[in-house]
Order: structure tokens, then sequence, then C-alpha cells
């Protein structure tokens, strides 16, 4: 497994989460994947609150068992699967959504793969950072306490 340092883990604020997941109309028993999903926050809402199955693709290790702490104190074991491992080694073929906080320069090498996997109608919400070569179907800004916040929706055709 290689590290990227250079995406460090920063947390995206709750309210950003949330109209992330209402962007890309994530329903009940469908699939979300978050590459690098660091604590687990867009799991456990994507789970709690929209009854999706999610899937966390994270590579440093301490964050996988904090996501796993977070998701037994939820109670969503059920829903919520964390595969300790490099999101570009894993398949996600299967996603309904695909959530990103990645840096644009992961997102074009994550591209490839992503027209690769997915089938057509997954949506892929990138937060702050665009795909480059993709045009966003919506980008939307969120304002959240001293910052403003870009979300990009994308639909795979």
């Amino acid at each position: 497994m290689r590290y990227y340092p250079q995406v460090p883990f920063v947390p995206t604020p709750l309210p950003v989460v949330r109209r992330m997941l209402e962007l890309a109309e994530l329903k009940a028993n469908e699939t979300l994947y978050d590459l690098g999903c660091g604590d687990g926050r867009i799991l456990i809402m994507a789970a709690r609150e929209f009854g999706a199955r999610a899937i966390g693709i994270e590579i440093r290790k301490d964050l996988v068992e904090q996501c796993h702490r977070e998701v037994i104190k939820h109670g969503l074991q059920d829903r919520v699967k964390i595969i300790h491992g490099n999101f570009f080694e894993v398949n996600i073929s299967d996603a309904d959504v695909v959530t990103l906080y990645l840096l644009t320069s992961i997102n074009e090498r994550l591209r490839p793969k992503l027209e690769k996997e997915l089938k057509p109608g997954t949506r892929v919400v990138s937060h702050d950072f665009e795909i480059v070569g993709w045009k966003p179907i919506r980008v939307e800004n969120v304002y959240e306490q001293w910052r403003s916040h870009k979300i990009y929706l994308y639909v795979i055709e």
C-alpha cells in the first residue's frame, strides 16, 4: 500500500457532507463509496440519514480504526463497511454514488479508474476539487462558518 502524504486528512464539515449527499440524490439501499473516507462521517450520514449502504476506503490505519469505532458507536455495522487499502486498487464498480475530498491532481489520476469501473448513471460528488476533463452537471457553493466550500456533481454517461 502506498500512502499519499500529499492528501492530508481534513474532515468535511457536516453541513457540506449533507449537501453532497443531497446533490447526489442518494437513495435508500443505494451503494455509496467514499474514497479516502477519513473518520467515516460521510459513510455514517449516508447510512443513518439516507438509508444507503456505505463503503469507505482508507489507507491510514489510524483513521480506519477511528472509523470502525464511529460505525460501532452508531450501530451501523450492517450498513457500513471500511476497507483498509488503496482506493486505486479496490474495485468500485457496484457504486451508485462516489464521494471524493481529494486534490485535483489525485482526482486526475483517479479519472481513468472511474471511467473504466463506474456504470452509466453513477453520481460522483467532489468536495472543493474538480475532476479535470469532466464537465460537472452542477457546481454549488456551500457557506459554512468561516469559509465557502465548492461541491462538484458529475454523472457518468
